[in-house]
């Protein structure tokens, strides 16, 4: 049923959904990518629409910036619409040396400096991981890419202007990249038992001075969400 965020009806949204940031992004996808897309929500303009790729029903929504925004609408789409899997698309800023620009990120984990897991009354520091079935479908497709990828553990960052400056602290630790929403996103998924994985693209370099171009960002993006895409036909085959 609706939520006071999202006014789909039961079945306009598939098991698989695509969640960019920006609900541009998501009309994009849906635009350029989809076969027949639907548009299931305008609510605060955070758009959703569903179509098929490849055969294969998908979605793909806005989530918001931050934690507590993508905390809400994945929690919805988990629970409400019996959604199995969420796919973040989304852009990173790289904090190892080896991740360079327009560089692919999948976020086998998702450190954070987030309160989030505070709702869970855990006696201790929980560890917020990808689901291993989106992590291994995407690990595959993006062989078949042309593309430079990297796996591992990723920052998800209440901050966007940090006053601590505390990047290459978590350099240290091996870190990849800075993002916003996954460890809430990896959490919500771990408590409801089901499925998610952010899959990110290199847009700056915040210790080294570098950012892309309006031009590079967007053929970088266009290989981020075809590989997000072919990651949801193969978790749905």
């Amino acid at each position: 049923m609706p939520t006071p965020h999202n006014n789909a009806k039961p079945g306009d949204i598939a098991n698989t959904v695509l969640m960019p940031g920006d609900p541009l992004r998501a009309r994009f996808i849906a635009e350029n990518y989809l076969e027949s897309p639907v548009c299931y929500n305008e609510v605060r303009g955070m758009l959703g629409y569903t179509g098929k790729y490849k055969g294969v029903p998908v979605s793909v929504q806005g989530s918001g910036m931050g934690m507590p925004s993508i905390g809400i609408y994945s929690y919805e789409l988990f629970t409400e619409y019996s959604v199995g899997n969420i796919i973040r698309v989304g852009t990173a800023g790289a904090i190892a040396d080896s991740v360079e620009l327009r560089d692919i990120i999948i976020g086998m984990s998702a450190s954070t400096n987030s309160a989030y897991a505070a709702q869970y009354r855990l006696p201790g520091t929980y560890a917020p991981t990808a689901s291993w079935d989106l992590l291994s479908a995407a690990a595959e497709a993006a062989k078949g890419l042309d593309c430079r990828y990297h796996i591992g553990n990723i920052f998800s960052s209440d901050t966007f202007y940090d006053d601590a400056n505390s990047l290459a602290d978590w350099q240290k630790l091996g870190v990849l990249g800075i993002e916003m929403e996954a460890a809430a996103l990896y959490m919500n998924a771990a408590r409801t038992g089901k499925n998610a994985l952010a899959i990110l693209t290199v847009s700056d370099c915040p210790l080294r001075g570098l950012s892309t171009t309006a031009e590079e960002r967007q053929t970088s993006f266009r290989t981020m969400m075809e590989l997000a895409l072919e990651t949801a036909v193969a978790v749905n085959e």
